[in-house]
C-alpha cells in the first residue's frame, strides 16, 4: 500500500483539520464529534441540509458544505457510516429554526443512522434517501438501490431553494423530484485500498472492468474484458436513459465524474462520447459537470449522471454556490 499517511486510525481527523486549514473562510470543524458546518451556521430563517456517509469519497459531503448548498456534513470512518450522535450534534449546530432536511445515500448504515438521528433530533424534521444507481436494484444490504452522484446534484438544486427561503416541505418535494429525474451508473477499471485493510478490495484483471460497480467496490452487473470507450457509454447511457426515460427534447444535465484515479483527459472523451449517445436519443444536454465529486478513494473509474430537468430546477442549478468543491 502506497499512500501519503501517518497512522491509519489518525488518517480522518488529520484530514479534515487540514480541511478546515485550507477552507477556513468556508467551515469549521467539531472533532467530538465529528462533523463539518457552514462557519456561518446556524443560519437563521432558512432550512437547513445536512449529508454525510463513509470518509473515500471527497469532495463528497464535506466538500459541498457552503453557501447555496449544505449547512453540514458528517464523515465517517473510510467507508463506514457516520453515527447518530455526529448526525444529532451536526443538526443541532446548524439548525436555525425552519427545520433540517436530511439528505441520505441508499446504504443501510448510513439509512439507519439518520434515522436514529431524526428520531431524537428537536425540530422539524424531513429526509430524502437517494437512489440513483440504475446498474442494480439491490445493494449488498437488501435497501433497495445505491444513492451515487446524483446526491451531489440534488444537494445543489435544493441548497439553492433553502438558500431563497423555500420551506422545509417545499425542499423535500423538490428533492423527491431530482431524485426521481435522476439516473447514474458507474464503471471500475481498478479496486481502491481501504488504508486500515491495506489491501485492495478487490482482484481485477489488467485486461477486465467492473460493469455498474458501487462507490465502496460493491460488484456491478458484471464483469467484462475492456472496450473501447464508446462501446461501455453506449451501453451506460442506454441503462440510464430506459429507467428514467426521457422523451425527445429532454434538457438534462450531465455530471461525468471520475472515481478519484482517473485523468481528466479521460473524463472528457467520456462527456465526448455521451454527447453523442445523447445526440442521437435527441437529449439536449443544457448544464454539465466534469471532474472528481464522488470518489472511491484512488480507484480508476468512472460515473454518468443524468437528470432530466426543466425551468425551475436550471433556475436552481445556475444559483450562487460557495464551498470548498463548488464554486459560482
Amino acid at each position: 500500500m502506497k499512500k501519503f499517511i501517518n497512522k491509519a486510525e489518525n488518517m480522518l481527523v488529520e484530514s479534515l483539520r487540514g480541511f478546515e486549514q485550507a477552507h477556513k473562510d468556508i467551515v469549521r470543524l467539531s472533532l467530538d464529534p465529528i462533523y463539518v458546518a457552514r462557519v456561518d451556521a446556524p443560519v437563521k430563517n432558512k432550512v437547513n441540509l445536512i449529508s454525510g456517509g463513509g470518509s473515500g469519497h471527497e469532495p463528497m459531503h464535506a466538500g459541498f458544505v457552503g453557501k447555496g448548498m449544505l449547512d453540514g456534513a458528517c464523515p465517517g470512518e473510510v467507508f463506514t457510516s457516520p453515527t447518530p450522535d455526529q448526525m444529532l450534534a451536526a443538526a443541532q449546530a446548524v439548525h436555525g429554526g425552519q427545520g433540517v432536511l436530511f439528505i441520505i445515500k441508499n446504504y443501510a448504515g448510513d439509512v439507519m443512522n439518520f434515522e436514529m438521528a431524526a428520531d431524537m433530533f428537536d425540530g422539524k424534521v424531513a429526509q430524502i434517501i437517494t437512489h440513483d444507481d440504475v446498474a442494480v436494484e439491490s445493494s449488498l444490504h437488501s435497501q433497495g438501490r445505491r444513492g451515487v452522484a446524483a446526491t451531489i446534484i440534488l444537494e445543489k438544486i435544493v441548497g439553492a431553494a433553502a438558500e431563497t427561503g423555500a420551506d422545509l416541505d417545499r425542499c423535500h418535494k423538490l428533492a423527491q423530484k431530482v431524485n426521481d429525474a435522476s439516473g447514474s451508473m458507474g464503471v471500475g477499471l481498478t479496486s481502491c485500498t481501504v488504508p486500515a485493510a491495506g489491501k485492495p478490495t478487490f482482484a481485477i484483471g489488467d485486461d477486465e472492468m467492473e460493469v455498474g460497480i458501487g462507490i465502496h467496490g460493491e460488484p456491478g452487473i458484471r464483469r467484462a474484458k475492456l472496450m473501447q470507450a464508446n462501446d461501455l457509454v453506449h451501453e451506460m447511457v442506454k441503462r440510464i436513459c430506459d429507467d428514467i426515460q426521457p422523451k425527445s427534447g429532454q434538457d438534462v444535465i450531465l455530471m461525468v465524474n471520475g472515481m478519484g484515479g482517473t485523468p481528466l483527459l479521460e473524463l472528457y472523451l467520456i462527456y465526448h462520447a455521451v454527447q453523442r449517445e445523447c445526440a442521437a436519443r435527441k437529449i439536449n444536454i443544457v448544464r454539465s459537470l466534469v471532474g472528481n465529486y464522488c470518489t472511491s478513494l484512488e480507484m480508476a473509474g468512472c460515473s454518468i449522471t443524468l437528470t432530466q430537468a426543466d425551468q425551475e430546477i436550471l433556475k436552481l442549478w445556475d444559483a450562487p454556490v460557495h464551498t470548498a468543491a463548488l464554486r459560482r
